[in-house]
């Protein structure tokens, strides 16, 4: 008696599970994930071979544009950073005599970084648009009649004395506009810092 054969069939897969499972996830990327914020300025940093990484929490980064500007940014995205950053900004409330609401220090809290006058924050902060919060980042008073760079580097390490400091300074900014900022880190008893740079690639050669 012949052997009756099964017959073959092509395996199937049921994909509908699996798009809705991408989209499951691609809604919940997209409504959670924060982008970061725009730098106060963009600093063209030199190269160099080193290949340690920049702590990505407790640390201060001081910018220093192409116009020897100083800006300023610290312990932003995390909770603890949130609150380190309204702290702070509430001790140069207080040199300066300005008030701050509930609501502008929250505002303040989860930007990044800044440099200008320290009494032209609040215009700075109730500013919606970005493009005219541009015009008031003019630099960090670095001078001797008013250091608030100083006053800043100051306060942040009270609220987080194991911050680390790294400088970010432009390629075409003037060494004596960062060492001045050295200067002030270490009137703040931080001597040391890491300075940021580009990592530069070399290629091995063989000797001829």
């Amino acid at each position: 008696m012949p052997k009756i054969k099964a017959p073959v069939r092509t395996p199937h897969i049921d994909m509908t599970p699996m798009v809705d499972l991408f989209a499951l996830l691609l809604t919940f990327f997209m409504l959670t994930t924060s982008f970061r914020p725009q730098e106060a300025v963009v600093v063209d940093t030199p190269n160099s071979i080193s290949e340690k990484v920049c702590p990505e929490k407790d640390v201060i980064t001081i910018l220093v544009g192409k116009e020897n500007k100083v800006f300023l940014n610290f312990d932003n995205g995390k909770d603890t950073a949130i609150l380190i950053r309204k702290e702070v900004l509430k001790k140069m409330a207080e040199q300066y005599s300005i008030t701050f609401t509930d609501k502008e220090l929250k505002t303040f809290s989860t930007w990044a970084s800044f440099g200008m006058p320290a009494d032209k924050l609040k215009a700075w902060i109730n500013t919606a648009d970005s493009k005219d919060r541009e015009v008031f980042q003019t630099g960090i008073p670095v001078d001797s009649a008013d250091n608030q760079l100083n006053l800043w580097v100051r306060f942040i390490r009270i609220q987080n004395p194991n911050a680390e400091v790294a400088i970010k300074g432009d390629a075409e900014a003037d060494f004596k506009a960062v060492k001045h900022v050295m200067d002030i880190l270490q009137e703040n008893q931080v001597n040391k810092f890491n300075l940021t740079t580009n990592l530069q690639k070399e290629e091995a050669k063989l000797e001829e």
